[in-house]
């Protein structure tokens, strides 16, 4: 499939692929201009460009996000303003998703088979210290906000217990305090999936009963489609990227009535408006399903929709090489 895919006949033009833009923020330019300032030593920056957020709690969820990266690799402005403001229940999500991120990067991304003990001990150890920061940012947050409920239960890919009281009590409160937050459910059909503590049955479960409930417009109604990739991956694809494996994903998202679901779930998405949070995410999300059953004209419209904002979008990796890889590869097809 890949040398179909850049093979060029004589006298075709030579497509020129986008310069992409792989900075985690994606469109949002506000937290970008604060994360700088922070880099540089302006902590007040980070704290207002959550803070004018508000309640949406996607955007502040998502800001948290791209400030805690950011802070993974320089931490001195954290540590200011932990300083400055030790009860700052912004401050201290941040931490615990900072501790959160440093579990995930020790233990590597590679399958089970290929982690050592070494590995899973030391995100073992970082995830109880970020779900203890998790369980302080609880006590300190406001009465409505979600994020580091969503953060507490994060901490489950490195304990398993999906099943506990303190699990299942979190999962509730997160729920009511934001039912259809994006971040919370992507966790959960990401926690449900078969490769971790679930599933193929109890993940589309997950997520067609959040994207049923929705209302049109809402992020959370694409959440589907991160189940059909994990279901492609996991089926078709497991610890290999390859065109053979490619194929066989392809051929899952081909089936028409997968094709049926999908289009469902995407016309609902656009029947209303959506946080700008995660639409990105979610437009990345129908171009790679629309790639991937050879829908053309779709994925050419999706692409263009994202322009050059790769970002860290993970999903392209479940069945390429690398992110870009798998976006450029869809880029060059759609655009020839």
């Amino acid at each position: 499939m890949f040398s179909r895919i850049f093979r060029r006949e004589p006298g075709e033009p030579r497509l020129t692929p986008p310069v992409l833009d792989t900075d985690i923020a994606l469109d949002d330019h506000a937290v970008r201009h604060a994360r700088d300032r922070a880099r540089a030593g302006d902590w007040t920056a980070a704290r207002d460009v959550v803070a004018v957020a508000g309640t949406d709690w996607e955007l502040r969820s998502r800001r948290i996000s791209v400030l805690s990266d950011a802070a993974v690799e320089n931490d001195a402005w954290l540590y200011a303003w932990l300083r400055s403001s030790p009860d700052d229940p912004t401050a201290v999500t941040i931490y615990a998703e900072v501790l959160g991120v440093r579990a995930g990067d020790a233990r590597g991304d590679a399958p089970a088979s290929r982690t050592s003990p070494e590995q899973f001990r030391a995100f073992a150890e970082l995830s109880d210290a970020a779900a203890t920061a998790s369980r302080r940012a609880i006590a300190l947050a406001g009465p409505d906000d979600p994020t580091p409920y969503v953060e507490l239960l994060g901490a489950a890919f490195a304990d398993g217990q999906v099943d506990s009281p303190e699990f299942q009590e979190a999962l509730a409160e997160a729920k009511r305090r934001d039912p259809y937050n994006f971040d919370l459910h992507v966790t959960m059909v990401s926690l449900l999936c078969q490769k971790w503590f679930g599933s193929h049955e109890q993940m589309f479960g997950a997520a067609r009963e959040v994207a049923g409930a929705a209302p049109p417009g809402a992020n959370v109604v694409v959440v589907p489609f991160l189940a059909h990739f994990e279901y492609a991956m996991r089926e078709y694809g497991w610890d290999q990227r390859t065109p053979e494996s490619l194929a066989a994903c392809s051929r899952h998202f081909q089936r028409p009535e997968v094709q049926r679901e999908l289009d469902t779930w995407a016309a609902k998405w656009r029947a209303g408006p959506h946080g700008p949070a995660r639409a990105m995410t979610c437009r990345h999300w129908l171009a790679l399903a629309y790639f991937l059953a050879r829908r053309r004209a779709e994925t050419k419209a999706a692409l263009d929709e994202i322009g050059p904002y790769l970002g860290p979008t993970l999903a392209w990796a479940y069945f390429f090489p690398s992110t870009e890889a798998g976006f450029l590869t869809a880029w060059r097809w759609a655009n020839t």
